[in-house]
């Protein structure tokens, strides 16, 4: 093969307007997804079983929080950054990036943001090392898309809450020691709730029988009576403002991890064009395949290039909901289309788990669905550009 071919596309020099530490923080991650992750995620995902032994080591990998600040045991790092940590893991898997995410900007944010210095001091630092994995309870049985009808109730007993509903589709929650749950109190205001492992009335029963993000943990979070410690309560946030600011985390998140699953399926295409070949020469000397090829490297730029911007707007608190929204919707549509037609390019064997692509694919039908619909998100971009929400 031509050792002049990147695998990794870079194709407007986006590296150059990265700093040192990012591109360091990168290759750290790469490293470890490489040598880590790489090599076994397949066999995980074939047996429908999360590697839980990976969360110390994404800990430890500063892959948990990176933009917390250093006191609370966080890396202290730039959104970049962050950005770079999940397209990384994410080219090695979304199940894995999904862990990191929601740790980070589901779990991590709200309590930084949110919680008492106390509950910072308490959770934060465990939870930055991976000593401690979280989950976090908004989506319910009946309410995906409209969270404000949830029907999970949190009702004052005096000495403490008393939490009653159901959560589901939770990502981390049958191996989560906490759970930041949202849920409607007395007076029908939205209040965060710090739950933990072993409160009498808390159960995380497992989800099954997954096609898809099947290398990741996925539950149920449902609360019988549960006796919450007013202590456990996030005290500096009322309404849907709260959880909805910890989904435009996740989604900015998101907007860069399926780059890294589009740049995995694109480099397995093209390396497999160059070697594999039919009517004696390799498939990549043929048009069709290299306009496949030249398309998908394409919308990888330009998806690069708006989670860049994204990144440099969020640095500086100026991304909106509706911009992180856009690249969300924008960036899953293209790693899905990326992971068809370099399906296509291989073939046959591109079905098999000898090679990664049928399983990004997959992994991505979810992703495209959770932090918000692809459908929905057209929708807030539509209400953002008429000033007409179509949805409510």
């Amino acid at each position: 093969m031509n050792t002049n071919i990147k695998l990794i596309p870079d194709y407007f020099n986006i590296d150059d307007l990265l700093t040192d530490e990012h591109k360091l923080v990168r290759q750290s991650v790469r490293d470890w997804v490489d040598s880590r992750l790489i090599p076994v995620i397949d066999e995980y995902s074939q047996r429908h079983e999360f590697p839980a032994h990976f969360v110390k080591e994404l800990g430890e990998l500063g892959a948990f929080g990176p933009y917390i600040p250093t006191e609370y045991g966080g890396a202290g790092l730039d959104h970049i950054s962050y950005g770079l940590i999940m397209q990384e893991l994410e080219r090695g898997d979304s199940g894995i990036r999904s862990t990191a995410s929601v740790q980070s900007s589901l779990v991590m944010y709200p309590i930084f943001a949110f919680g008492s210095e106390a509950q910072k001091k308490k959770y934060l630092p465990l939870l930055a090392s991976g000593q401690m994995l979280g989950a976090f309870g908004l989506t319910e049985p009946n309410h995906g898309s409209d969270p404000g009808s949830m029907e999970t109730k949190l009702i004052d007993k005096g000495s403490y809450y008393e939490l009653n509903g159901a959560k589901m589709w939770i990502t981390n929650a049958p191996l989560s020691d906490i759970a930041v749950v949202w849920a409607k109190d007395e007076q029908q205001k939205v209040r965060g709730v710090i739950v933990e492992r072993g409160m009498e009335g808390f159960t995380s029963p497992e989800t099954h029988k997954k096609w898809s993000l099947r290398a990741s943990s996925t539950g149920e979070l449902v609360f019988d009576q549960v006796q919450i410690p007013k202590e456990n309560v996030l005290p500096n946030i009322e309404g849907l403002k709260g959880p909805m600011m910890c989904l435009n985390s996740a989604r900015y998140g998101i907007a860069w991890g399926v780059v890294g699953a589009a740049i995995d399926c694109y480099s397995t295409a093209l390396q497999y064009s160059l070697e594999r070949k039919q009517f004696q020469r390799p498939i990549a000397s043929f048009q069709i395949q290299q306009k496949k090829l030249a398309e998908i490297v394409t919308e990888i730029t330009k998806a690069q290039l708006m989670v860049l911007r994204l990144g440099q707007l969020r640095n500086i608190n100026k991304a909106s909901a509706a911009q992180i929204s856009m690249a969300k919707r924008n960036n899953v549509a293209m790693a899905l289309e990326v992971a068809r037609d370099s399906r296509q390019i291989l073939g046959a064997m591109g079905i098999t788990g000898d090679y990664p692509i049928m399983r990004h694919m997959m992994n991505l039908e979810s992703v495209v669905t959770y932090e918000g619909t692809h459908d929905v998100h057209l929708l807030i971009t539509g209400a953002d550009i008429t000033g007409i929400p179509s949805f409510k």
